[in-house]
């Protein structure tokens, strides 16, 4: 049984005069006590939720307007498929019109990746299912080496929110998965094996004019564009040597091991490329800050004596200082979020109220924190 720590409650209030009176325009609480999902020195995140309950949900990317959030999920409660497939859900929890929590927008058939809202409501997702309505073999390990699998089925789709009117947008030979699009809803960016390696592409959604935007061997991928739409950011692998030649090998087989990856930015044409981080370990799941000066990215680099497995969420700058800690939860952290609006952000954890451990990967909304308050900075949580 948790023993509740009385902590104080700060209250921010905003006033404004009008007519020689001083009134009360805004009062914002917040209350440290409740917030039970956040831990010790996670100065920029309050009033963590949590939004699923079980399986492996990740990948969670927020609607235009910041109602809803796309995600993938094997979760056996809401999918008995096998493998994932993507859901919408309602950002505050609440259940849709019929009743039901979680909606089912892929097709149910072959395995999803890599989802995303476009501007006027439809959904983009990579799945196998043309190919094959069963889930594809998975394969984890390698002559001894942690390998993703990467599917040369997957294609990318569009279709309603609701999951009617899905019809294939890219697709062809090899690999085509990892689609988000750009803020100003003109282009949509994705990874492909089209030229024997796996390289960025650029989508115009209004002519489908499909671009190449990097050409150096190694893993380019899981890009997003900054929020005025002029940039990108997106993890990378640079093989040299004998890694190189892994590389070519395993990618010949359809695997590739994530395991050194530093996070690069470049104008959207893929010009003026820079390395952000130079850091050991997989650095990955890169996004923009609000201001687009600072990226946010998931790394192991701080475990790597202990095993590499715990991952944390940091953030840096964009010319690769003032790196930061932001989760520190003691479990796997990734795929930070933020809403439009530069308000909120999502991610996926395994962390939980009773602190137990878990290989349960859920989803997680937050109030976004950007200049942390002393009740930020003293914040402990509850035992």
């Amino acid at each position: 049984m948790l023993k509740y720590i009385l902590s104080s409650i700060i209250i921010i209030a905003v006033f404004t005069g009008c007519k020689d009176q001083q009134d009360v325009d805004k009062a914002e609480v917040y209350n440290p006590v409740s917030d039970s999902l956040r831990f010790s020195g996670e100065t920029h995140l309050r009033n963590i939720k949590q939004l699923t309950f079980g399986g492996n949900n990740a990948e969670a990317y927020w609607s235009f307007d910041n109602s809803q959030l796309i995600f993938q999920s094997d979760w056996e409660k809401i999918n008995d498929q096998g493998c994932d497939q993507i859901f919408i859900m309602n950002v505050d929890g609440s259940k849709f019109s019929d009743g039901k929590q979680y909606r089912l927008v892929s097709t149910g058939k072959g395995r999803t990746t890599c989802s995303y809202f476009l501007k006027d409501g439809r959904v983009v997702y990579a799945s196998t299912h043309l190919d094959n309505e069963n889930c594809p073999e998975t394969v984890m390990f390698s002559e001894g080496r942690y390998v993703w699998p990467i599917y040369d089925s997957y294609d990318i789709f569009i279709a309603d929110p609701d999951g009617n009117n899905t019809e294939l947008l890219i697709g062809g030979e090899g690999y085509d998965a990892e689609a988000t699009i750009s803020p100003d809803g003109k282009y949509i960016i994705f990874t492909s094996t089209r030229s024997g390696d796996l390289e960025l592409y650029r989508f115009e959604i209004e002519t489908g004019e499909t671009i190449q935007l990097t050409d150096k061997l190694g893993y380019d991928g899981g890009a997003f564009f900054s929020n005025d739409s002029k940039k990108i950011v997106w993890r990378a692998s640079r093989p040299e040597g004998e890694e190189a030649e892994v590389y070519k090998e395993l990618l010949a087989q359809g695997l590739v091991e994530p395991k050194a990856l530093n996070i690069f930015i470049a104008d959207i044409d893929g010009s003026n490329v820079q390395q952000v981080t130079d850091l050991p370990g997989a650095n990955w799941a890169p996004f923009f800050h609000p201001g687009d000066k600072k990226i946010l990215f998931s790394s192991n680099h701080h475990s790597l004596d202990k095993g590499g497995r715990l991952f944390d969420i940091f953030m840096i700058n964009i010319d690769g200082s003032g790196l930061e800690q932001i989760t520190h939860s003691g479990t796997f952290d990734a795929f930070p979020m933020f809403s439009f609006d530069g308000k909120k952000i999502a991610f996926a954890s395994n962390r939980r109220v009773d602190r137990a451990d878990s290989r349960a990967t859920n989803i997680f909304v937050a109030d976004w924190v950007d200049e942390p308050q002393n009740v930020d900075l003293n914040f402990k949580p509850v035992k």
